[in-house]
């Protein structure tokens, strides 16, 4: 194949999909990002002609069923997506070649490790959402890059800082987020730029990448909160337990995600949520 190397990017107009376009489009791809109205992966006629047609070098996952509580209770969907959907970008992958990465999620652990995951932990999802994603990383196989995250929020589609930021603006409004769930804050585009390197070098296996340092929602929140000039004080910690209504889906208590393959391979880490979130914060507000 002659040109620029090319990349199919699922999921392209999602908050991770406009990232990784964006950052693969920069390193000078060719890049195709269809929307999920293009290109659905679950169904596989579909998944095989767009793939044999185009012939990428890649295959970027950026599509799937993220609505945590709605996958408890449309359980078909969610592995026709998260898993279904995989089998069918590792089979049309494999035909022509292409490199595949998925993107998989901290939920596959159940959250009562003492201390950070490591990739070599033993997975053991307490929701519907976490078992079908890590249906997922079986379906993409032993030779695809599996790309672990956590809290993934960008300046594409919704997520909770974006939330944050809208409820600030209400006067007198009091916030309140759990204290008790910790994990690790990812921006979308410090992550798009970390897939780029493992694909471009097509690393297989499971990588866990986030921005460094953990913290609690209730943490999280307060960030965000004085990063957009507000008062800290204006969120207040709670329990899961005080949740009102409950939420359906489990969380982990503990998902906090050691990037260990990166440390040790002496690849780049994301940058700390300290310098991460203001970015972010500033690019919201811009």
């Amino acid at each position: 194949m002659t040109g620029p190397p090319r990349v199919l990017v699922t999921g392209g107009a999602g908050q991770v999909g406009t990232e990784l376009a964006a950052v693969f489009a920069a390193a000078g791809w060719d890049v195709s990002a269809p929307a999920r109205a293009e290109l659905d992966v679950a169904d596989r006629a579909a998944v095989h002609d767009a793939i044999e047609g185009l012939r990428p070098h890649a295959v970027v996952n950026g599509a799937a069923f993220t609505a945590v509580d709605a996958c408890e209770s449309e359980v078909d969907r969610a592995y026709r997506v998260n898993a279904l959907g995989v089998r069918h970008l590792a089979e049309a992958s494999r035909r022509v070649g292409a490199h595949l990465c998925q993107i998989s999620t901290d939920y596959v652990f159940d959250g009562t490790k003492v201390g950070p995951y490591v990739e070599w932990d033993p997975t053991n999802p307490q929701s519907v959402y976490g078992r079908s994603k890590l249906a997922g990383e079986v379906e993409a196989g032993p030779e695809a890059t599996v790309v672990r995250t956590s809290w993934v929020c960008g300046v594409h589609g919704a997520n909770l800082i974006k939330t944050v930021l809208r409820l600030a603006d209400e006067p007198g409004r009091e916030l309140a987020f759990v204290d008790d769930q910790r994990g690790c804050l990812t921006v979308a585009d410090d992550l798009a730029a970390a897939i780029l390197r493992l694909v471009d070098d097509r690393r297989s296996g499971v990588h866990h990448v986030t921005n460094q340092g953990a913290l609690s929602w209730y943490e999280l929140v307060r960030d965000v909160l004085v990063a957009a000039g507000h008062d800290g004080g204006r969120v207040r910690p709670i329990t899961t337990a005080e949740l009102d209504p409950p939420r359906p889906a489990p969380r982990p208590a503990n998902s906090v995600l050691d990037n260990a393959v990166l440390r040790l391979e002496g690849l780049p880490l994301l940058p700390s949520h300290h310098d991460a979130l203001p970015r972010l914060v500033t690019r919201l507000l811009g």
